[in-house]
């Protein structure tokens, strides 16, 4: 039977008094790479927030390998959109990969040659070791998006949770990403991603959720990700861009 790593139930959030997320219900399988797509406005980062407790719910109970947050929190890695990052924060790469390893370190102990040695190599998976010794500041988008995912790898975390991982950078950081990503689904590790390209969704993601203040589905990509769920869930905010594709899904911007 496959395990259950992540279930979310009767979940809502708000932003001062408006509700923007709602009747939010799902489970999570282990093994399982996911899309998380809507509109803009649609709280797809703030679903991601609100399951990490990072924003406050209004209602809900989410629940990480049958138990809370708090236990399980170091099988839990999270990259945050990389717009909501100081990056001018005066550290080197290194350190901010070595950063994901406090749990294990302790706060108020210094990293051992062992610790960053891990943090070493996980640059060094997402082709970033030449700037281990770089300030963050001095890297591109791109970079500094490679750098924070290295961040969450070092974890060697069961689930992840990524926001936007793909906004913003380059097409050989984008393979790299999802390269790494795809190896963590074989490995058997949970992935969730928010995502904003629907033509790549097929070729990226097992998973999709199709989130518009609610869930309008979630499920396997081939049974989900269809032209009609599409409709329900941008509504009057699609524009069709040309003829449909072979899949009889069409080319959609938001």
């Amino acid at each position: 039977m496959t395990e259950q790593v992540l279930t979310v139930e009767n979940l809502a959030a708000a932003y001062r008094k408006n509700t923007v997320l709602h009747d939010i219900h799902f489970t999570v399988n282990a093994g399982s790479l996911t899309g998380i797509v809507g509109p803009n406005g649609a709280g797809k980062s703030t679903l991601i927030k609100t399951i990490l407790g990072l924003h406050p719910a209004l209602s809900g109970k989410v629940s990480f390998f049958q138990s809370t947050y708090e236990k399980a929190k170091r099988k839990i890695g999270y990259v945050p959109q990389r717009g909501s990052v100081d990056w001018d924060f005066p550290t080197t790469a290194l350190d901010v990969v070595t950063m994901g390893l406090y749990g294990q370190i302790g706060w108020f102990k210094w990293p051992s040659r062992f610790h960053k040695a891990k943090a070493y190599e996980s640059l060094e998976k997402m082709g970033m070791a030449d700037y281990a010794n770089r300030q963050i500041s001095q890297l591109s988008g791109g970079q500094q998006q490679r750098v924070f995912l290295a961040r969450a790898l070092v974890q060697n975390a069961e689930i992840y949770f990524m926001d936007e991982p793909l906004a913003g950078v380059d097409a050989a950081t984008e393979r790299a990403i999802m390269a790494i990503l795809k190896e963590l689904k074989a490995a058997g590790k949970t992935v969730m991603v928010v995502h904003h390209d629907l033509q790549t969704v097929r070729d990226y993601f097992d998973h999709v959720l199709l989130l518009n203040r609610t869930v309008i589905q979630y499920g396997k990509t081939d049974h989900v990700f269809t032209k009609e769920n599409i409709a329900r869930t941008y509504g009057g905010n699609m524009r069709w861009m040309g003829v449909e594709n072979q899949d009889g899904l069409p080319s959609i911007q938001q």
